[in-house]
């Protein structure tokens, strides 16, 4: 392989994509490695790009483009270019002046593109559109011949052509040429030909004995299709005459029953109604002939009528009633006919009659219509080249879009462009999807889908006022979930800015950002305690339904004494136990909470933010993580190959990736706001709250370092009198401390000034007469 071209590439969605910048890298492409390609297929369905240059592009029609393919359409392409560089720039309109007419094929191109604008009315035009060869049966149409190798009947110049070309059609059926009208391709005539000279050669046989197998001449054919409609039912006429000549009694049942009779004239009647047509041919009776004239079944009357006229007459002569014996002769007179049309020949120009069709054998029509073949054909080369101009066109403006869409996946990660499987933007809960692909089948799809791990929405959606449904499937990748849900009604917008009413129909769960995982646990304990808020009020008001109906009972009771008890009297000491277990409960969830209060209070004040900040890290952390674990793995390879594509690469939608194709609502730069609410709640007096409760921080915290005591020690000092004696003490609240300087100077031992002495009223018992409180207490 050639290594001559210096390749660059650019790192996006996590793997190396080949840069498609110049003609050299068009003219080397069949050098880059396949393994080095986005994607190795593509389906030719569901893509927002022009349907005709993929079909152009698909060689062998089999619904997808490969990379063979996708290296012959540029190498083609290149080589019909005087500067392959205009591939880059994808231009609608093709310059004459750009085909390379240095080639034998490009001066063919060149030649049927001027050809185009001539017969479409734009002689001397230098430029050459799409749209000039979009109506091929328009450019056609002034041509006798258009080197496809069908004719149509147009194309004879005389009439006696025309019209074996139309009866060949009739025969064989016709094809549509390049203006769009039926014709016959040299297949046709071949078996149309073959065939006429199968049937001229099977009459033949019948004509060299005609006695036999034509009694009748040309009628024969027509005697014997009438022969063979009304044989079954001659047969049963003759057959039930045998059994009533074989057993008389039997004529009677033979015969239609008066029963029978009596239910026909409950209903309309006529000659061809059903019922009378099952009815024998005639009476039956023992011996009896057929008749020809009188005493038949209406329903067969005519039949039998023609059978006289066209078989019996020139067969037997005039015949009123015809016998067995007169029949069997009839019958084996066409069994040489029979024989001879079992080994027919030429059936597909049986209807234009053996008359017609020697004629046309005896015409040299075939050779006449071979040399027009060839005359059509000829112009092949010529007219075939209108194709190239259309694929040449459609390349120049097409092709360089889809590399970077099929080597690279430029468009998508680079969002210049749209990628050609965006099939446009779903509006929906307050945010744009502009990452959504059309499905054709949801469950297929979304079995792959699954293992993108993006959070993928399916939508059914449908045109107003039209039958028109097509499916997607959106992907949020920023946001939250909350309020999606299977039957959520938005819009979507294809490419050509049509909007359609989406509904979700199905939903692929995945993270959808960082952002949402961190208040999922929050929202998860939040959901949790109002489910079991709900749960314990539907059982409270349960429990009073059923108090109430045991009320109501009880009082029906007491009116009537004759009825049962219907319930047990409450037994108070029954439920004691369980109101003293829930208030153990709930004395050890209050002393949880205090611990919790406790041990957070006990902190100085710059670990309070901390603490709350690890209780917050410890709640959302771990789903945090794993939601940003997930999201940086987001891959794209498993949307595209659900829709049928060959992806080549694990192509990773990062989260700074992801959350730029969901756009979020925000207001517009420069809007005003304003934050009065006519409909707001009432507003409550926060600002009291909040003092209140900075006002209680404030004193647990001061009574947490001791400044309380310090206070009490205060007063107690400033409460001693002048002659050394303390105050009483409140015996309701713990003894003062007596200090050691006022111990001293009243002359009294001296306590340890660490131990605070209890209150009388915890000391001592009752009864007991206090210590005093000047006077020391020994431990």
């Amino acid at each position: 392989m050639n290594f001559s071209h210096k390749w660059r590439f650019f790192r996006s969605g996590g793997f190396d994509q080949v840069r498609l910048d110049t003609a050299a890298d068009l003219k080397a492409l069949g050098e880059l490695d396949p393994k080095l390609w986005a994607a190795l297929s593509c389906p030719v369905d569901n893509l927002e790009f022009d349907a005709r240059t993929l079909q152009l592009i698909d060689t062998d029609g089999d619904g997808h483009i490969r990379v063979p393919e996708i290296i012959a359409a540029t190498n083609w392409a290149v080589a019909l270019l005087k500067n392959p560089e205009d591939l880059l720039y994808g231009h609608a309109v093709l310059p004459l002046d750009a085909i390379n007419d240095g080639t034998n094929e490009g001066a063919i191109v060149l030649a049927s593109a001027r050809h185009i604008l001539q017969n479409i009315g734009k002689s001397g035009e230098l430029v050459i559109s799409i749209e000039d060869t979009a109506d091929l049966s328009k450019i056609y149409a002034s041509t006798q011949f258009n080197g496809d190798g069908i004719i149509p009947a147009d194309s004879a110049d005389k009439a006696d052509v025309q019209q074996v070309i139309g009866e060949i059609m009739q025969c064989t059926g016709s094809e549509l040429d390049r203006s769009g009208q039926p014709g016959i391709s040299e297949q046709k005539i071949e078996q149309f030909f073959t065939e006429a000279r199968a049937y001229s050669g099977w009459w033949q046989i019948a004509e060299k004995n005609a006695q036999a197998i034509l009694p009748l001449g040309e009628s024969t054919e027509a005697a014997k299709k009438l022969l063979d409609r009304l044989h079954a039912k001659i047969d049963d006429y003759f057959t039930r005459c045998q059994i009533a000549q074989y057993d008389q009694r039997a004529a009677e049942s033979l015969n239609p029953a008066l029963t029978e009779y009596q239910t026909l004239t409950k209903v309309d009647l006529s000659a061809h109604s059903g019922h009378i047509a099952a009815l024998p041919l005639a009476t039956i009776a023992a011996n009896k002939p057929l008749p020809l004239e009188s005493g038949i079944n209406p329903a067969w009357f005519d039949a039998i009528t023609e059978f006289k006229t066209i078989i019996v007459e020139p067969v037997l002569g005039n015949q009123t009633t015809l016998s067995y014996k007169q029949w069997r002769q009839l019958c084996e007179l066409f069994s040489a006919h029979q024989s001879w049309l079992e080994t027919k020949q030429g059936v597909l120009v049986e209807s234009l009659g053996i008359k017609r069709v020697r004629e046309i054998l005896g015409g040299g029509y075939q050779q006449k219509l071979l040399q027009l073949i060839e005359q059509d054909k000829s112009l092949t080369s010529t007219l075939d080249a209108i194709y190239s101009v259309e694929k040449l066109i459609r390349l120049h403006r097409d092709l360089f879009r889809l590399l970077n869409n099929f080597v690279s996946f430029r468009d998508f990660y680079t969002a210049q462009y749209k990628a050609i499987f965006q099939a446009g933007s779903l509006y929906l809960d307050g945010r744009t999807c502009d990452f959504c692909l059309r499905v054709s089948d949801i469950n297929k799809h979304s079995s792959m889908a699954n293992l993108s791990g993006i959070y993928l929405a399916y939508c059914e959606c449908q045109r107003k006022g039209g039958n028109e449904k097509i499916n997607i499937v959106a992907a949020f990748t920023d946001g939250d979930a909350d309020n999606l849900m299977i039957g959520r009604n938005g819009i979507f917008y294809d490419r050509n800015n049509q909007d359609w009413d989406a509904t979700i129909v199905k939903i692929i769960e995945h993270p959808i950002s960082v952002r949402q995982s961190f208040w999922y646990p929050f929202k998860r304990i939040g959901k949790m305690i109002g489910e079991q808020l709900e749960k314990f009020a539907s059982a409270r008001e349960k429990a009073v339904q059923d108090q109430a109906a045991a009320g109501i009972s009880g009082t029906a009771q007491a009116a009537d004494p004759s009825k049962p008890p219907s319930a047990a009297p409450f037994d108070v000491g029954k439920f004691a136990g369980i109101f003293a277990a829930i208030g153990l409960a709930i004395g050890a969830i209050g002393t949880a909470i205090a611990s919790i209060v406790t041990g957070f209070i006990s902190l100085t004040w710059w670990q309070m933010p901390l603490a709350i900040l690890g209780i917050i890290l410890a709640i959302s952390g771990p789903s945090m993580l794993l939601a940003y674990l997930k999201l940086r793995k987001r891959n794209l390879a498993p949307l595209l190959d659900g829709s049928g594509w060959a992806v080549n690469t694990r192509a990773i939608i990062n989260i700074p990736f992801g959350a730029s194709l969901t756009k979020l609502a925000t207001l517009p730069p420069g809007a005003q706001r304003s934050l009065s609410d006519p409909y707001a709640e009432k507003q409550r007096p926060w600002k009291l709250y909040l003092f209140v409760l900075a006002l209680l921080t404030v004193i647990v915290l001061l009574w947490h370092h001791g400044a309380f005591d310090q206070l009490a020690q205060i007063f107690t000092k400033n409460t001693v009198s002048a002659t050394g004696q303390p105050v009483e003490a409140n015996p309701s609240t713990t003894a003062t401390i007596i200090q050691p300087e006022a111990a001293k100077a009243n002359g009294t031992p001296v306590a340890p000034a660490a131990e605070t002495i209890p209150p009388p009223s915890e000391v001592l018992p009752k009864h007991s007469t206090p210590t005093p409180a000047n006077k020391p207490v020994t431990r």
